[in-house]
This record gives C-alpha cells, sequence and structure tokens, in this order.
C-alpha cells in the first residue's frame, strides 16, 4: 500500500500509468473514472463487446486496492439479487439480513439496461444517498463507492432502456471505442509475449493507490478556486440546452452540480489552482450527452446529443 499522494496531479498520473498495464487504447476513459471516483460520481461505459468494459472496472479496484463487485443483469433478475434480503435462520429462529453484491467499493452493473426498470431502480437509492434501504433498514455503503455500468449501444433485442431519472444518477456517459490500430498492435504484442489482459494482476497491476489517497485527492480538489463566472458559466449552458431548439429535454441541476464537482477535479488533476472555460467545455460532452432528449426532427437530421452539444457550446460565451 501506498502512502498518501502529495498532489492531486500525482494521484492521477499514478493511477494513468498503473492501468495502462492492461487498459490500452481507452485513455479518455480513464481519465474520466478517475474524475468521477474523485468526485463522488457515477459512469455508465457504453462500447460494443470487445473494447475493454470489465477489463477497466477489474482494473480501476486492482490498482486502488477496493473491493470489487460484479452483477449481470438479466430479465429475470430481482432487486434483492442487488440489494440483499432476510433470511431465516433454522438454528435461531430468526429473520437476519444477507447484504447483496452492491455491499463493495467499485460495482460493475454489467449490461444494465438488460433488466426491466423494476430492477435498475434499486441502485438509484445507492447512487445518490451511498445507502440502501433493507427491509426497512437503512444501510450505509462502503467508502468509496464507484458504480461502472455498462451496456452495448448496438444490440437492442431484450433490453430496457434506462430511464431519465435512472441515466441521471451518472456523472458521465463515457463512449468506449476501438482502440486506434496501433493501439491495438500493443494489443497483439502484449498477449503475444504472454501478458495475460484479461486479469489485472496477472497483467502486473499493482494496488498502488488506496482509500486514503482517495479521500486526500479529495480535499485537495476542495482547495481549487471555482470563479463566480465559471459557475455562472456552468448554468448558462444548462440553460442553453433548455432552450436549443433540438433539445426537447436539457440538463438538470443535477448534471449543473456535477459538472461543477467534475471540472474543480479536472483542474486538479492539471495541476491547476482554478477552473478554467476549458475544463467546463472538456467535460460538457460526457457530462450532458445522455441527460438530453433530442426532438424528432434533429435526430431525423442525423443530429446528436454530442453535435448538438457542440453548437449549443458555440452560443454561450465563456468567461474571461
Amino acid at each position: 500500500m501506498s502512502a498518501v499522494t502529495a498532489t492531486a496531479t500525482e494521484f492521477y498520473d499514478r493511477f494513468r500509468k498503473e492501468l495502462g498495464k492492461a487498459v490500452v487504447g481507452q485513455d479518455e476513459a480513464i481519465r474520466l473514472c478517475a474524475i468521477a471516483l474523485v468526485a463522488q460520481g457515477h459512469v455508465l461505459l457504453e462500447g460494443v463487446p470487445g473494447t475493454g468494459k470489465t477489463l477497466l472496472a477489474k482494473t480501476i479496484a486492482r490498482a486502488l486496492a477496493l473491493e470489487y463487485g460484479r452483477v449481470q443483469f438479466t430479465p429475470d433478475l430481482l432487486p434483492a439479487d442487488i440489494v440483499g434480503t432476510s433470511v431465516y435462520d433454522l438454528q435461531t429462529r430468526t429473520f437476519g439480513l444477507r447484504r447483496g453484491p452492491i455491499f463493495t467499493n467499485v460495482l460493475l452493473a454489467d449490461e444494465i439496461n438488460r433488466a426491466p426498470a423494476k430492477v435498475q431502480s434499486a441502485l438509484l437509492e445507492a447512487m445518490e444517498e451511498r445507502g440502501v434501504t433493507l427491509e426497512g433498514e437503512q444501510l450505509a455503503l462502503p467508502s468509496p463507492f464507484l458504480v461502472l455500468a455498462t451496456q452495448n449501444p448496438v444490440e437492442f433485442e431484450g433490453t430496457y432502456p434506462l430511464p431519465e431519472a435512472q441515466q441521471d444518477r451518472f456523472l458521465f456517459k463515457v463512449r468506449l471505442d476501438y482502440p486506434s490500430a496501433d493501439g491495438e498492435m500493443e494489443v497483439l504484442r502484449r498477449w503475444e509475449s504472454g501478458i495475460e489482459l484479461r486479469d489485472p494482476t496477472r497483467a502486473g497491476v499493482e494496488p498502488v493507490l488506496g482509500a486514503a489517497d482517495i479521500e486526500e485527492c479529495r480535499r485537495l480538489v476542495g482547495t481549487v478556486v471555482l470563479d463566480e463566472k465559471i459557475r455562472r458559466y456552468i448554468v448558462d449552458l444548462a440553460v442553453a440546452t433548455r432552450n436549443a431548439p433540438e433539445i426537447a429535454l436539457g440538463a438538470s441541476t443535477r448534471a449543473e452540480v456535477l459538472l461543477m464537482l467534475a471540472s474543480r477535479v479536472a483542474a486538479a488533476f492539471d495541476g491547476s489552482e482554478f477552473v478554467t472555460p476549458d475544463h467546463v467545455k472538456a467535460l460538457l460532452a460526457p457530462a450532458f450527452r445522455h441527460r438530453l432528449l433530442l426532438r424528432p426532427e434533429a435526430e431525423v437530421s442525423g443530429q446528436t446529443p454530442d453535435s448538438v452539444l457542440e453548437l449549443v457550446a458555440s452560443r454561450v460565451v465563456p468567461p474571461r
């Protein structure tokens, strides 16, 4: 276990380098997951099979020496399979609580859109309040607590689209695309040399950080200056999504808060003492893309949430 890191930049550098031993060609996803972890947010990972979504989650837990749990979402899954239930003990003739897999530090909700809304909603309280209600009892979840949910963007048979309230709980929606040709060549070289990329431990990933490092990094992020003009800029961007002619449903107030927190973390990772408009703009798409509902005419014309957000950002003058 490492000593507590001295700066947020050092924290991110160690995190990035260690994950790079197993996860190749996903630098942006690694950075966004690091920001979400420190900002106490959650991440929705979207990508076709084989792009490293599960590996990313396992590697994060390994590098941070955190407990890892995985739930495979299926149509027959029940809420009790996630949060737990009460079990009758024949010997004591009493009921006891059996905690579900959600009681962990890093939870991989694999193929979250394959379970119906009743099961998806089991995560709502946990993601927002860091706790669950089990048999009428309020139970706190371990700290830190990070949900990494995955979904396949090209396979829709037998899936249940996430409701807007569920998507709004995620800080980021991260798209894992195929690595570049050079990145894929590196993957092949590592496999050929005997490096097992499916298993972070066999890939050489070591626990280089811990819960104390995360807490210290959060404390350091709290010293980053957020000017009133930047705060106004974030609000103006959110309001612009609500007024944009291409958008039927814009960003929520929660989206503004999470973007603000994430921007402070990004600034700290960059070694900056204050948040700049560039920090905000760089996180606008991953923070807002899953919260927007485009109008039918915008979709028919081929526009996407990302392209519309680019238009929205161009209409809002950043502070100087």
